[in-house]
């Protein structure tokens, strides 16, 4: 393996896909030789002895249950590795970016970060890496996270996941697609919307709904399907949109079915009843939980996952009526 970068020095511009490195990270941990700490540094120890602080810095919402399964992971890794983890989040990208730019005011040993507005984080992470404070994307920004000089990057391949929704809506034989943006600009639910369309032989409309609104959200999504009945699947781009989306096909009396991106405890028994056809799993817990335990891994053994050049791939998977029950029980316990 290539000898990765400190998190100072730019990165390599090659992507690659990142099925072994996860597999690698997973099992033992991708060595490198990056960074200054070494392996003789006790679980969770600064060179000084005390414990290592990390910062997880997101763009969720309140309210949304998908970013508590990321929050949990996160919380698990930390807990396993005797991290100190601060958590902070505001969906405004000003807003997320003067939160980590708090998190390097406070001299923290590592910041995982969320790029859904890519843009709006670039200053924040320059200002980390000029505090020699090692940065890891997480979740949106797989197609920035190298040019911002992140050192590892946790999440799916949004466009990836979308064109494999378009294929799956044409072996089901759909013809007329409405897929719900719920959060404007964001770059990661824009490439899932933009993936189905490239792939689906079918005819695909986007509509934009603010997200924050669950009333408005189901009445625009009700809406559309009475503008249109030739409607026949609406896909959303979270779990809690999904259920709005169950709701809105009844009372406009369409025939519409419904699918979706992520999964939360009510969206398997969504999937489980018929209600929502299939949803696609990016595994928030696991990106979380790698994103924080990647961290330790860089400042106690110089590990860097994906070697710097490839993203860590947790998705996308599908979870339809037939393979459900395998992820029932997780969802119970609050980690799928």
């Amino acid at each position: 393996m290539n000898t990765p970068p400190p998190p100072s020095a730019p990165h390599r511009s090659a992507r690659g896909i990142a099925a072994a490195a996860a597999v690698c990270l997973l099992v033992a941990g991708c060595s490198g030789s990056g960074g200054t700490s070494g392996s003789a540094l006790g679980a969770g120890s600064r060179a000084d002895g005390a414990r290592l602080k990390v910062a997880l810095v997101t763009h969720a919402s309140e309210g949304d249950t998908f970013w508590n399964l990321v929050r949990k992971g996160a919380q698990d890794a930390a807990a396993k590795d005797g991290v100190d983890l601060t958590y902070a989040n505001d969906p405004d990208a000003a807003g997320q970016a003067a939160l980590m730019r708090d998190a390097v005011r406070q001299k923290v040993d590592g910041i995982a970060v969320t790029l859904a507005k890519p843009q709006a984080m670039k200053g924040p992470v320059a200002a980390a890496r000029a505090a020699d404070i090692p940065v890891v994307g997480l979740n949106s920004g797989i197609d920035s996270w190298q040019s911002e000089g992140i050192m590892e990057f946790f999440g799916q391949d949004e466009s990836l996941a979308g064109r494999a929704v378009g294929d799956k809506l044409d072996e089901l034989k759909a013809k007329h697609a409405l897929c719900v943006i719920h959060e404007r600009g964001n770059v990661a639910l824009e490439a899932r919307c933009a993936g189905v369309k490239k792939t689906f032989d079918g005819q695909t409309d986007i509509v934009y709904v603010e997200g924050t609104d669950a009333t408005a959200t189901a009445a625009a999504i009700t809406a559309r399907l009475r503008q249109d009945p030739t409607i026949d699947e609406v896909v959303t781009l979270g779990a809690q949109f999904a259920l709005n989306a169950v709701k809105s096909v009844k009372q406009s009396g369409s025939r519409a079915r419904v699918a979706t991106f992520d999964l939360n405890q009510n969206l398997v028994k969504a999937v489980k009843s018929g209600d929502v056809q299939f949803a696609v799993d990016q595994q928030p817990y696991l990106q979380g939980y790698l994103a924080v335990d990647s961290l330790w891994l860089y400042k106690t053994n110089g590990n860097v996952s994906g070697g710097g050049v490839s993203p860590v791939l947790t998705g996308p998977a599908f979870v339809t009526k037939a393979n459900v029950a395998s992820v029932a029980a997780f969802a119970a316990h609050g980690t799928r």
